[in-house]
């Protein structure tokens, strides 16, 4: 489940560290949760759907990667996007 050009526009203003970025750990963050989201709506409705649950752990992984590599680099920046995502930790 892909996000739509306008939300992903959204997303990486809302998350850039400076004007024109999306490669940041944060916007690349961002991102992966958007997209962990819309999957997780979706096998609400399509429980069978194994195949794109394999899609689903390979993007929890890549966001567990790049959330470690954040908190290693700089911690501040690392607990901002988990406060500001909403996420656990």
């Amino acid at each position: 489940m892909s996000i739509e050009k306008a939300q992903k526009e959204k997303i990486i203003k809302e998350n850039e560290i400076h004007e024109g970025d999306t490669g940041s750990p944060e916007v690349q963050i961002a991102i992966l949760t958007e997209r962990i989201n819309n999957l997780t709506k979706h096998f609400q409705f399509h429980k069978k759907d194994h195949h794109s649950r394999r899609g689903l752990l390979k993007l929890v992984n890549k966001r567990r990667k790049l959330l470690d590599y954040l908190k290693n680099i700089n911690f501040e920046r690392y607990q901002n996007i988990i406060l500001k995502l909403n996420l656990r930790k």
